[in-house]
């Protein structure tokens, strides 16, 4: 996943239903030892950015 990436949420959040899609705009951090990051990411519905785990993304389009 790199920044640029059209991506669906695989979890529900506040304001952020289960399905959404998403645009991602930034990796914030790696948690941890783990391969896992934060990332920050634009909510196409309601024009929203949040900060999400990459474990509850799923990619639907690679950008180039």
């Amino acid at each position: 996943m790199k920044t640029g990436d059209l991506v669906r949420t695989t979890r529900a959040s506040i304001g952020m239903p289960k399905g959404s899609l998403a645009l991602v705009e930034a990796k914030l951090k790696y948690i941890g030892s783990t391969p896992e990051a934060l990332w920050q990411i634009y909510l196409l519905q309601t024009g929203r950015r949040l900060a999400i785990l990459s474990r509850d993304l799923e990619v639907l389009n690679e950008s180039r």
